[in-house]
């Protein structure tokens, strides 16, 4: 089974397709998409990076084995089964072409056309309307073949859905509304039940369908395009007040010849680079003493017991920061372990840009169709901190949350448990399967 990392950015849609390959297969992928582990534009072209993938671009997938790979369709593929991939020579080959489907025919007009809504590029109104046009014909193909089909190809989600729903889900987010998608019902019906797998949400999250048809905003592409340098202003004097403007230019010019490298990006990462920077949501607490990274460097590298847990208690900062126990609101429907581990994962993938304020140990307990999932978070502030973004509320509605005294036995107790993976866990009743740290 595939183990490995894939660099990616924040919500790069590319890197869907492999993070929903994997989340089928049950291969191991760990995502690496924010500091300190990958910084777009700054990893990505350190000699080291581009000594395994030269094009310097995401996503970008490197195995525990040492095996690189680069293209986000090769990447899904390798990360894909065989019930995936095609399970016969012809199934096979009908997965190909729809993901040469999807690139040839689907991504080109979907950019065309939404990338202007999202203020990245120059609205054309004869390249969105011919846009437009484009799209209509790929979901009359679609809707076509979906007449008498639940999934492209076969009787089960394949590659060949993963990679076309991935394109279109900026179609259907951003530009498809109820009256355009309406001849092509049964599209619509394949996107919907693809994005609503508890494989493909446990990466998406909830995935809503356009209600308004989003439009080109001037004042937003305005504001995204890169501020141009003021000319200076023209100062009086003669010659001897002329000499050094010249030799400034002349410096200038020798400049220009020589211009920094700079990222090539695609469009998708194009988006990236346009979003604009959020707010701190934790900008409002006061500098606290416990550094963070410095327990979790203790914790991934040194001894959890004799290193790592005395070093949390000595250094924690009760004022400001508190302890969370969660659990599982609806165990009954947690089936096979990997599936279940994979709900942990998904969370965690979703809540990348929380890691530099919070850790967390989560652990899954029982055996298939039996098992529970609880865990033990620690995070910045008083509160629980996935209020404070809306980018971060996508699954903790699924647990039940409960602030733990942090003087109390039963917290040292929990922390003990759940940081070391070991112990009695009484409150749980089941034995230990599985656990995942989020750090």
């Amino acid at each position: 089974m595939a183990a490995g990392t894939l660099y990616t950015y924040p919500e790069n849609w590319r890197a869907f397709k492999a993070q929903i390959a994997a989340q089928y297969s049950g291969a191991h992928l760990k995502v690496a998409s924010n500091s300190p582990a990958f910084t777009f534009g700054q990893t990505n072209r350190t000699p080291a990076f581009l000594n395994n993938f030269p094009l310097g671009k995401v996503p970008a997938y490197q195995g525990d084995d040492g095996f690189c790979l680069f293209e986000s369709n090769a990447i899904a593929h390798y990360l894909s089964n065989d019930a995936l991939r095609g399970a016969t020579p012809q199934a096979a080959a009908q997965v190909l072409q729809w993901v040469s489907f999807s690139d040839s025919e689907i991504v080109p007009p979907a950019s065309a056309w939404v990338f202007p809504t999202l203020g990245i590029m120059q609205f054309n109104k004869q390249a969105t309307e011919q846009a437009k046009e484009d799209v209509k014909r790929v979901l009359a193909v679609l809707n076509q073949h979906l007449n008498t089909r639940t999934f492209l190809v076969g009787e089960r989600v394949s590659l060949a859905d993963i990679t076309v729903a991935c394109s279109m889900l900026w179609l259907y987010k951003q530009v498809l509304e109820p009256s355009f998608r309406q001849p092509y019902t049964n599209v619509t019906r394949w996107f919907v039940t693809c994005v609503n797998q508890p494989e493909f949400k446990a990466v998406l999250g909830e995935v809503k369908l356009c209600e308004k048809m989003a439009q080109f905003d001037a004042k937003k592409f305005a504001e995204l395009q890169p501020k141009k340098e003021t000319p200076p202003k023209k100062e009086k004097g003669g010659k001897e007040a002329a000499k050094p403007q010249e030799k400034k230019k002349k410096e200038d010019k020798k400049e220009e010849k020589k211009p920094a490298p700079e990222e090539e990006m695609d469009d998708c990462d194009a988006v990236l680079a346009a979003e604009p920077k959020a707010k701190d949501p934790f900008a409002h607490l006061p500098k606290s003493p416990f550094v963070m990274d410095e327990f979790k460097r203790k914790y991934s590298n040194e001894d959890t017991m004799k290193v790592a847990l005395p070093h949390f208690w000595e250094h924690f900062d009760r004022e400001g920061y508190s302890i969370w126990y969660c659990q599982y609101k609806y165990p009954e429907e947690l089936t096979l372990t990997f599936k279940s581990c994979n709900l942990i994962t998904g969370m965690f993938q979703r809540l990348d840009k929380l890691r530099k304020n919070a850790f967390a140990s989560v652990i899954l307990f029982g055996t298939n169709n039996d098992s529970s999932i609880s865990g033990i978070w620690v995070f910045r502030g008083q509160d629980l901190a996935f209020t404070l973004s809306p980018d971060w509320q996508i699954d903790y509605e699924s647990y039940d949350w409960r602030k733990l005294d942090v003087d109390s036995e039963e917290c040292k107790t929990m922390v003990k448990e759940y940081f070391a993976w070991e112990g009695d866990f009484k409150h749980v009743g089941k034995a230990f399967n599985q656990g995942k740290i989020f750090k």
